[in-house]
């Protein structure tokens, strides 16, 4: 099971950035305010995908969302991470809070 099956299995307010076109991604924020009516929505990236995330959360908010909502916080870090080949590596990592006004 992927790190994003897992996430959206325990936490379906959290959006996971990865290779998908950055649109699908906005309107999975989007998705989780509008019909879902969730009341605040993670957007999690690693490594080379943290530029997306920020770009993500801040399309959402302030293009589609018509600033209705806002970075609440924003967690940064780094974690123990299984790449591809099997090896164990050190990558960084970003959660983007957005909140309901």
């Amino acid at each position: 099971m992927t790190t994003e099956t897992t996430e959206k299995k325990y936490n379906s307010n959290v959006v996971f950035i990865g290779e998908k076109p950055f649109m699908n991604y906005v309107t999975g924020v989007v998705m989780q305010f509008t019909t879902q009516n969730s009341n605040e929505v993670i957007v999690k990236a690693r490594g080379k995908f943290i530029s997306r995330a920020v770009d993500v959360a801040e399309v959402a908010s302030k293009r589609f969302l018509d600033s209705t909502v806002e970075v609440a916080d924003i967690k940064i870090g780094s974690e123990d991470f299984t790449n591809k080949e099997g090896k164990n590596v050190r990558v960084s990592f970003i959660e983007i809070t957005l909140k309901k006004k």
